[in-house]
C-alpha cells in the first residue's frame, strides 16, 4: 500500500531534506522512525527537497509499505521515534498512482523577515533579519512584476539542476505585520535558491538601493550576477503543496505561521 504523510520540521539542525552518507538529514530521521514502526526499511519520496536550514510546515511525502499498520501508527507512533524538531501531522492511504513530487501542481513558500535594528533572540534560526528599515509597498510593487511565466535565470543558483529556468509564478505577495515582513510565493516549481534570491533582491528594493522597476530589468537580463546576494535560509518555510482534489489530501493550512 502507498501512504502519504504531512510533515513539519525545523530545519535549523539538519543538512537539508535529502539523505546523506553520514546521516543528518530530515529524510534520514524520518526513514529511521518509519523503520521502527514497520520493522523493515522504508524509502520515502518528498514533494520539495528543502535545503539546509530551511523549514517546512506543509511538506508531503509518500512511501510504499507491505506491512499494514493503522494510520495512527504512522502519526503518533512515528512521532515517538522522531527528533523533537520533526513531526508527522497526518497520514493517509493513497492510490498507488499518487506521487508526492510528480502529482503536485504547485508549491507554496513563505519567508519571515524581522525588520528591526536588533537581531532576533527567540526567533534565532527560524526567522530572517534585516536591520535597515524596509518599505513593503515598494517591495510589493516589485513582486507584482514577477507574476506569470518568466525566465528566472537571474534568481537561479549556479548548481541548479532544473532542466529549464522558465517557471510560472502564481503568487508573489509582500506584507507587513508589525516588525515582521511576510513574503509569500506560489509556483508550479521553483529553481534552486530561487525564493531566497528573490527575497534578497526585494530587500534591496525595499531599502531603496534600486527602484521597483529593477525587478523587471533583472528578469530581462537573465544574469545571476546582476541580482542581490542569496538571503539567509533561516526564515524560509515550505508551507504547502498543491494537489488535485481527487487525491483526497488535507488542504495546506500554513502550519500556524503569520
Amino acid at each position: 500500500m502507498r501512504i502519504a504523510l504531512g510533515l513539519e520540521y525545523d530545519g535549523s539542525a539538519f543538512c537539508g531534506w535529502q539523505t546523506q552518507p553520514g546521516g543528518g538529514s530530515v529524510q534520514d530521521a524520518l526513514e529511521a522512525a518509519l523503520a521502527q514502526i514497520a520493522g523493515v526499511p522504508l524509502a520515502t519520496v518528498c514533494a520539495g527537497r528543502t535545503d539546509a536550514g530551511v523549514h517546512a510546515t506543509g511538506q508531503v511525502v509518500h512511501f510504499d509499505s507491505g506491512v499494514e499498520r493503522p494510520l495512527t501508527a504512522w502519526v503518533r507512533g512515528v512521532n515517538t521515534f522522531l527528533p523533537p524538531a520533526v513531526a508527522v501531522r497526518w497520514a493517509q492511504e493513497v492510490d498507488p498512482g499518487f506521487h508526492a513530487r510528480f502529482s503536485a501542481f504547485g508549491r507554496r513558500y513563505r519567508y519571515l523577515l524581522l525588520n528591526r535594528s536588533q537581531r532576533p533572540g527567540v526567533g534565532h534560526g527560524r526567522i530572517g533579519w534585516y536591520h535597515h528599515p524596509l518599505d513593503e509597498t515598494r517591495m510589493q510593487q516589485a513582486a507584482a512584476m514577477l507574476l506569470g511565466e518568466h525566465d528566472f535565470s537571474a534568481f537561479r543558483a549556479a548548481d541548479c539542476q532544473a532542466r529549464t529556468p522558465v517557471k510560472t509564478l502564481r503568487q508573489a505577495n509582500v506584507r507587513r505585520q508589525g516588525e515582521m515582513i511576510v513574503f509569500d510565493f506560489e509556483a508550479s516549481a521553483f529553481l534552486h535558491h530561487m525564493v531566497r534570491n528573490l527575497v534578497g533582491s526585494l530587500v534591496y528594493i525595499g531599502q531603496g538601493k534600486h527602484p521597483p522597476q529593477w525587478m523587471a530589468e533583472l528578469l530581462v537580463a537573465k544574469d545571476r550576477r546582476h541580482a542581490a546576494p542569496t538571503f539567509a535560509a533561516d526564515g524560509l518555510y515550505l508551507v504547502g503543496v498543491c494537489y488535485e482534489s481527487r487525491w483526497g489530501l488535507p488542504e495546506p493550512d500554513g502550519g500556524g505561521l503569520l
